[in-house]
Protein backbone atom coordinates (compact mmCIF):
# COMPACT_ATOMS: atom_id res chain seq x y z
CA UNK A 1 0.00 0.00 0.00
CA UNK A 2 1.41 3.67 -0.92
CA UNK A 3 1.07 5.91 1.75
CA UNK A 4 1.25 9.55 0.45
CA UNK A 5 0.23 13.52 1.39
CA UNK A 6 -0.29 15.30 -1.71
CA UNK A 7 -1.81 19.25 -1.09
CA UNK A 8 -2.90 20.89 -4.34
CA UNK A 9 -1.39 24.28 -4.52
CA UNK A 10 -4.44 26.83 -5.79
CA UNK A 11 -3.56 29.12 -9.10
CA UNK A 12 -5.62 29.44 -11.94
CA UNK A 13 -4.19 28.84 -15.24
CA UNK A 14 -5.09 30.09 -18.55
CA UNK A 15 -3.25 28.40 -21.43
CA UNK A 16 -4.03 29.06 -25.69
CA UNK A 17 -2.35 30.98 -28.14
CA UNK A 18 -3.64 34.25 -27.95
CA UNK A 19 -4.10 33.97 -24.00
CA UNK A 20 -2.43 37.23 -23.69
CA UNK A 21 -5.61 39.07 -24.69
CA UNK A 22 -7.53 37.93 -21.47
CA UNK A 23 -4.86 40.40 -19.16
CA UNK A 24 -7.02 42.95 -17.97
CA UNK A 25 -10.14 40.71 -17.36
CA UNK A 26 -7.66 38.38 -15.43
CA UNK A 27 -6.89 41.52 -13.33
CA UNK A 28 -10.28 42.77 -12.87
CA UNK A 29 -10.68 38.59 -11.56
CA UNK A 30 -8.16 39.54 -9.31
CA UNK A 31 -10.13 42.87 -7.72
CA UNK A 32 -6.62 44.53 -8.60
CA UNK A 33 -6.61 48.23 -9.81
CA UNK A 34 -3.16 49.56 -9.72
CA UNK A 35 -0.58 46.97 -11.46
CA UNK A 36 3.18 47.92 -11.38
CA UNK A 37 4.48 45.43 -14.49
CA UNK A 38 7.91 44.12 -14.42
CA UNK A 39 10.68 42.90 -16.35
CA UNK A 40 14.20 42.76 -17.27
CA UNK A 41 16.22 45.64 -19.46
CA UNK A 42 15.93 43.62 -22.10
CA UNK A 43 12.29 43.13 -22.20
CA UNK A 44 11.41 46.20 -21.49
CA UNK A 45 9.01 46.91 -24.73
CA UNK A 46 7.08 43.42 -23.68
CA UNK A 47 6.49 44.96 -20.46
CA UNK A 48 5.48 48.65 -21.78
CA UNK A 49 3.17 46.59 -24.53
CA UNK A 50 1.80 44.68 -21.29
CA UNK A 51 1.09 48.19 -19.69
CA UNK A 52 -0.57 49.47 -22.67
CA UNK A 53 -3.03 46.68 -22.56
CA UNK A 54 -3.78 47.20 -19.33
CA UNK A 55 -4.29 51.36 -19.55
CA UNK A 56 -5.98 53.13 -16.41
CA UNK A 57 -5.06 50.10 -14.21
CA UNK A 58 -0.83 50.15 -14.71
CA UNK A 59 0.71 52.24 -12.38
CA UNK A 60 4.06 51.88 -14.12
CA UNK A 61 7.14 50.03 -15.33
CA UNK A 62 10.29 48.49 -13.41
CA UNK A 63 12.29 46.97 -15.66
CA UNK A 64 15.45 46.28 -13.55
CA UNK A 65 14.86 42.34 -13.07
CA UNK A 66 17.99 40.54 -13.04
CA UNK A 67 19.38 36.78 -12.19
CA UNK A 68 19.25 35.22 -8.96
CA UNK A 69 17.32 38.30 -7.63
CA UNK A 70 19.70 40.70 -5.71
CA UNK A 71 18.65 41.82 -2.26
CA UNK A 72 19.25 45.26 -3.18
CA UNK A 73 17.18 45.08 -6.62
CA UNK A 74 14.32 43.74 -4.45
CA UNK A 75 14.22 46.56 -2.01
CA UNK A 76 14.31 49.11 -4.70
CA UNK A 77 11.16 47.06 -6.29
CA UNK A 78 9.49 47.15 -3.35
CA UNK A 79 10.00 50.62 -2.36
CA UNK A 80 8.22 51.92 -5.91
CA UNK A 81 5.65 49.53 -5.37
CA UNK A 82 4.61 50.93 -2.15
CA UNK A 83 5.70 54.82 -3.72
CA UNK A 84 2.92 53.90 -6.28
CA UNK A 85 0.13 52.23 -4.32
CA UNK A 86 0.21 49.46 -6.69
CA UNK A 87 -2.57 46.79 -5.32
CA UNK A 88 -0.78 43.41 -7.61
CA UNK A 89 2.25 42.86 -9.66
CA UNK A 90 2.70 41.43 -13.24
CA UNK A 91 5.90 39.96 -14.07
CA UNK A 92 6.82 39.42 -17.49
CA UNK A 93 9.50 37.26 -18.38
CA UNK A 94 11.19 34.57 -17.32
CA UNK A 95 12.37 32.95 -13.79
CA UNK A 96 14.22 36.27 -13.10
CA UNK A 97 11.38 38.81 -13.01
CA UNK A 98 8.56 36.18 -11.41
CA UNK A 99 11.40 35.92 -9.11
CA UNK A 100 11.39 39.77 -8.67
CA UNK A 101 7.19 39.58 -8.23
CA UNK A 102 7.77 36.65 -5.76
CA UNK A 103 10.29 39.45 -3.59
CA UNK A 104 7.93 41.72 -3.76
CA UNK A 105 4.85 39.26 -2.47
CA UNK A 106 6.68 38.27 0.52
CA UNK A 107 6.86 41.43 2.24
CA UNK A 108 3.38 42.85 0.63
CA UNK A 109 1.23 40.17 0.19
CA UNK A 110 0.42 41.30 -3.28
CA UNK A 111 -0.82 38.85 -5.67
CA UNK A 112 0.99 38.38 -8.56
CA UNK A 113 0.11 37.80 -12.01
CA UNK A 114 2.22 36.52 -14.38
CA UNK A 115 3.06 35.95 -17.89
CA UNK A 116 5.89 33.48 -18.38
CA UNK A 117 7.97 34.24 -21.85
CA UNK A 118 10.17 31.04 -21.44
CA UNK A 119 9.92 27.55 -20.32
CA UNK A 120 11.41 27.62 -16.03
CA UNK A 121 8.21 26.71 -14.41
CA UNK A 122 8.81 29.11 -11.57
CA UNK A 123 5.44 30.89 -12.35
CA UNK A 124 3.69 27.85 -10.87
CA UNK A 125 5.75 27.51 -7.12
CA UNK A 126 5.40 29.40 -4.07
CA UNK A 127 9.41 29.11 -4.10
CA UNK A 128 11.55 32.12 -3.82
CA UNK A 129 14.94 33.10 -3.79
CA UNK A 130 17.16 36.02 -2.90
CA UNK A 131 20.50 36.53 -2.99
CA UNK A 132 22.40 38.47 -0.78
CA UNK A 133 25.76 38.86 0.61
CA UNK A 134 27.25 36.23 -2.21
CA UNK A 135 24.95 33.36 -1.10
CA UNK A 136 21.35 32.45 -2.48
CA UNK A 137 19.07 31.64 -0.46
CA UNK A 138 15.39 29.79 -0.83
CA UNK A 139 12.00 29.44 1.12
CA UNK A 140 8.36 28.53 0.51
CA UNK A 141 5.72 31.07 1.05
CA UNK A 142 2.34 30.94 0.10
CA UNK A 143 2.26 35.01 -0.57
CA UNK A 144 4.83 34.18 -2.75
CA UNK A 145 2.71 31.85 -5.46
CA UNK A 146 1.60 33.99 -8.46
CA UNK A 147 -2.43 33.79 -8.38
CA UNK A 148 -2.90 33.75 -12.21
CA UNK A 149 -0.48 32.62 -14.56
CA UNK A 150 -1.05 33.48 -18.66
CA UNK A 151 0.45 30.76 -20.58
CA UNK A 152 0.85 31.86 -24.35
CA UNK A 153 2.52 30.22 -26.88
CA UNK A 154 3.15 32.79 -28.98
CA UNK A 155 4.85 35.11 -26.52
CA UNK A 156 7.62 32.33 -26.72
CA UNK A 157 8.45 32.42 -30.43
CA UNK A 158 10.84 35.39 -30.21
CA UNK A 159 12.57 33.04 -27.40
CA UNK A 160 16.06 32.61 -29.11
CA UNK A 161 17.39 29.13 -29.06
CA UNK A 162 19.90 29.79 -27.03
CA UNK A 163 17.81 30.84 -24.21
CA UNK A 164 14.97 28.11 -25.16
CA UNK A 165 17.12 25.06 -25.26
CA UNK A 166 18.55 25.60 -21.90
CA UNK A 167 15.32 27.24 -19.85
CA UNK A 168 13.52 23.95 -20.98
CA UNK A 169 16.29 21.86 -19.45
CA UNK A 170 15.54 23.50 -16.08
CA UNK A 171 11.70 22.51 -16.39
CA UNK A 172 13.18 18.70 -16.87
CA UNK A 173 15.04 18.86 -14.08
CA UNK A 174 12.45 20.24 -12.20
CA UNK A 175 10.65 16.90 -13.37
CA UNK A 176 13.38 14.60 -12.71
CA UNK A 177 14.00 15.75 -8.72
CA UNK A 178 10.11 15.63 -7.87
CA UNK A 179 10.38 11.48 -9.00
CA UNK A 180 12.87 11.00 -5.88
CA UNK A 181 11.64 13.49 -3.95
CA UNK A 182 11.51 13.21 -0.17
CA UNK A 183 7.83 13.66 -0.20
CA UNK A 184 7.56 12.16 -3.42
CA UNK A 185 3.42 11.52 -4.71
CA UNK A 186 1.75 9.45 -7.15
CA UNK A 187 0.29 13.06 -8.42
CA UNK A 188 3.08 14.86 -8.51
CA UNK A 189 4.95 11.80 -9.88
CA UNK A 190 2.50 11.40 -13.02
CA UNK A 191 2.87 14.82 -13.66
CA UNK A 192 6.28 14.89 -13.58
CA UNK A 193 6.74 11.75 -15.78
CA UNK A 194 4.52 13.70 -18.15
CA UNK A 195 6.94 17.13 -18.41
CA UNK A 196 9.92 14.91 -18.87
CA UNK A 197 8.09 13.30 -21.99
CA UNK A 198 6.53 16.38 -23.11
CA UNK A 199 9.88 18.39 -22.84
CA UNK A 200 11.95 16.14 -23.79
CA UNK A 201 9.48 15.51 -27.53
CA UNK A 202 9.43 18.95 -28.04
CA UNK A 203 12.70 21.02 -27.33
CA UNK A 204 14.88 19.64 -30.38
CA UNK A 205 12.13 20.54 -32.51
CA UNK A 206 11.25 23.92 -30.94
CA UNK A 207 15.18 25.30 -31.45
CA UNK A 208 16.07 23.66 -34.60
CA UNK A 209 12.55 25.58 -36.15
CA UNK A 210 11.98 28.22 -33.80
CA UNK A 211 8.67 29.14 -35.38
CA UNK A 212 7.30 25.81 -34.75
CA UNK A 213 4.25 27.40 -32.63
CA UNK A 214 2.92 23.47 -31.78
CA UNK A 215 6.56 22.51 -30.28
CA UNK A 216 6.75 25.60 -28.54
CA UNK A 217 3.24 25.13 -27.20
CA UNK A 218 4.25 21.43 -26.13
CA UNK A 219 7.44 22.85 -24.30
CA UNK A 220 5.26 25.33 -22.28
CA UNK A 221 2.96 22.20 -22.03
CA UNK A 222 5.86 20.45 -19.97
CA UNK A 223 7.06 23.64 -18.02
CA UNK A 224 3.61 23.90 -16.66
CA UNK A 225 3.85 20.46 -15.35
CA UNK A 226 7.30 20.99 -14.50
CA UNK A 227 6.51 24.34 -12.05
CA UNK A 228 4.14 22.16 -10.86
CA UNK A 229 6.00 19.61 -9.95
CA UNK A 230 8.26 22.17 -8.16
CA UNK A 231 5.93 23.63 -6.15
CA UNK A 232 4.06 20.30 -4.57
CA UNK A 233 7.58 18.53 -3.66
CA UNK A 234 10.96 18.79 -2.48
CA UNK A 235 13.97 18.94 -4.75
CA UNK A 236 17.17 17.10 -3.81
CA UNK A 237 21.02 17.65 -4.87
CA UNK A 238 20.42 18.81 -8.23
CA UNK A 239 18.88 22.09 -6.93
CA UNK A 240 21.64 22.91 -3.85
CA UNK A 241 24.59 22.52 -6.41
CA UNK A 242 22.50 25.12 -8.68
CA UNK A 243 21.82 27.54 -6.16
CA UNK A 244 25.12 27.58 -5.01
CA UNK A 245 26.41 27.74 -8.43
CA UNK A 246 24.20 30.18 -9.28
CA UNK A 247 24.27 32.24 -5.79
CA UNK A 248 27.75 32.28 -4.82
CA UNK A 249 29.73 32.08 -8.30
CA UNK A 250 26.79 34.44 -10.50
CA UNK A 251 26.57 31.11 -12.79
CA UNK A 252 23.32 31.99 -15.78
CA UNK A 253 20.71 29.98 -13.43
CA UNK A 254 19.29 27.97 -16.67
CA UNK A 255 22.72 27.10 -18.17
CA UNK A 256 23.82 25.90 -14.97
CA UNK A 257 20.85 23.73 -14.33
CA UNK A 258 21.61 21.66 -17.84
CA UNK A 259 25.02 21.32 -17.08
CA UNK A 260 24.47 20.09 -14.24
CA UNK A 261 21.57 17.57 -14.20
CA UNK A 262 22.90 14.64 -16.18
CA UNK A 263 25.75 14.45 -13.48
CA UNK A 264 23.13 15.12 -10.72
CA UNK A 265 21.04 11.95 -12.11
CA UNK A 266 24.25 9.85 -12.22
CA UNK A 267 25.27 10.16 -8.86
CA UNK A 268 21.53 9.17 -7.45
CA UNK A 269 21.08 6.88 -10.23
CA UNK A 270 21.76 3.48 -7.83
CA UNK A 271 19.84 5.02 -5.16
CA UNK A 272 16.66 6.01 -7.06
CA UNK A 273 15.55 2.78 -9.52
CA UNK A 274 11.98 3.47 -9.88
CA UNK A 275 12.82 6.82 -10.24
CA UNK A 276 15.55 6.30 -13.19
CA UNK A 277 13.25 3.46 -14.61
CA UNK A 278 10.62 6.57 -15.41
CA UNK A 279 13.13 9.34 -16.62
CA UNK A 280 14.01 7.15 -18.85
CA UNK A 281 10.80 5.73 -20.22
CA UNK A 282 10.28 9.84 -20.41
CA UNK A 283 12.85 10.22 -22.52
CA UNK A 284 12.50 7.48 -25.20
CA UNK A 285 10.00 10.38 -27.13
CA UNK A 286 13.47 12.30 -27.23
CA UNK A 287 14.54 9.41 -29.73
CA UNK A 288 18.23 9.84 -28.37
CA UNK A 289 19.88 6.49 -28.15
CA UNK A 290 21.61 7.10 -24.38
CA UNK A 291 22.45 4.07 -22.41
CA UNK A 292 21.04 5.36 -19.34
CA UNK A 293 19.31 8.60 -18.08
CA UNK A 294 21.85 10.83 -17.72
CA UNK A 295 23.83 9.82 -20.85
CA UNK A 296 20.43 10.61 -22.56
CA UNK A 297 19.98 14.29 -20.72
CA UNK A 298 23.46 14.84 -21.85
CA UNK A 299 22.36 14.10 -25.30
CA UNK A 300 19.80 15.76 -25.46
CA UNK A 301 21.18 19.11 -23.93
CA UNK A 302 24.19 18.20 -26.59
CA UNK A 303 21.46 18.08 -29.21
CA UNK A 304 19.07 21.70 -28.46
CA UNK A 305 23.11 23.24 -28.65
CA UNK A 306 23.13 24.09 -24.90
CA UNK A 307 26.21 24.59 -23.08
CA UNK A 308 28.07 21.17 -21.53
CA UNK A 309 30.55 22.09 -19.47
CA UNK A 310 30.82 24.47 -16.50
CA UNK A 311 34.17 26.14 -18.03
CA UNK A 312 32.31 27.51 -20.80
CA UNK A 313 29.91 29.57 -18.57
CA UNK A 314 32.13 31.31 -17.06
CA UNK A 315 33.42 28.87 -13.14
CA UNK A 316 36.79 29.31 -12.38
CA UNK A 317 38.51 25.55 -11.55
CA UNK A 318 40.32 26.96 -8.32
CA UNK A 319 36.47 27.68 -7.23
CA UNK A 320 35.73 24.02 -7.52
CA UNK A 321 37.08 23.41 -4.17
CA UNK A 322 35.05 26.15 -2.73
CA UNK A 323 31.44 24.91 -4.77
CA UNK A 324 31.97 21.48 -3.24
CA UNK A 325 32.30 22.48 0.27
CA UNK A 326 29.17 25.28 -0.09
CA UNK A 327 27.33 22.53 -1.65
CA UNK A 328 27.68 20.07 0.97
CA UNK A 329 26.89 22.32 4.17
CA UNK A 330 23.39 21.81 5.47
CA UNK A 331 22.57 19.44 2.37
CA UNK A 332 18.99 18.96 1.08
CA UNK A 333 17.32 15.64 1.44
CA UNK A 334 19.04 13.38 -1.11
CA UNK A 335 18.26 9.79 -1.75
CA UNK A 336 22.10 8.98 -1.77
CA UNK A 337 24.04 10.48 0.76
CA UNK A 338 25.89 14.03 0.08
CA UNK A 339 30.05 13.06 0.32
CA UNK A 340 32.12 15.99 0.02
CA UNK A 341 34.84 13.89 -2.34
CA UNK A 342 31.88 12.29 -4.76
CA UNK A 343 30.31 15.62 -4.76
CA UNK A 344 33.69 17.24 -5.50
CA UNK A 345 34.24 14.65 -8.59
CA UNK A 346 30.96 15.73 -9.85
CA UNK A 347 31.89 19.22 -10.19
CA UNK A 348 35.16 18.31 -11.88
CA UNK A 349 33.10 15.78 -14.51
CA UNK A 350 30.82 18.93 -14.97
CA UNK A 351 33.26 21.82 -15.16
CA UNK A 352 35.35 19.32 -17.96
CA UNK A 353 31.65 18.90 -19.92
CA UNK A 354 32.55 15.15 -19.35
CA UNK A 355 29.04 13.03 -20.75
CA UNK A 356 28.35 10.90 -17.68
CA UNK A 357 29.23 6.88 -18.07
Amino acid sequence: MRAFVYSSLPSRVVFRAGALDDLAAEIDRLGAHRALVLSTPEQRASADDVSKRLGARSVGVYDKAVMHVPIETAQAAREMAKSLNADCCVAIGGGSTIGLGKAIALTSDLPILAIPTTFAGSEMTPIYGITAEGQKKTGRDPRVLPKTVIYDPLLTMTLPANIAGPSGMNAVAHCVEALYAQDANPITSLMAEEGISALASSLPRAVSKPDNLDARAEALYGAWLAGACLGNVGMALHHKLCHTLGGSFNLPHAQTHTIILPHAVRYNRDAALVAMARIGRALARSDLPGASPAATLYDLAQKIGAPLALRDIGMKADSLDEAARLATQNPYYNPRPIEYAAIRQLLQDAWEGLRPG
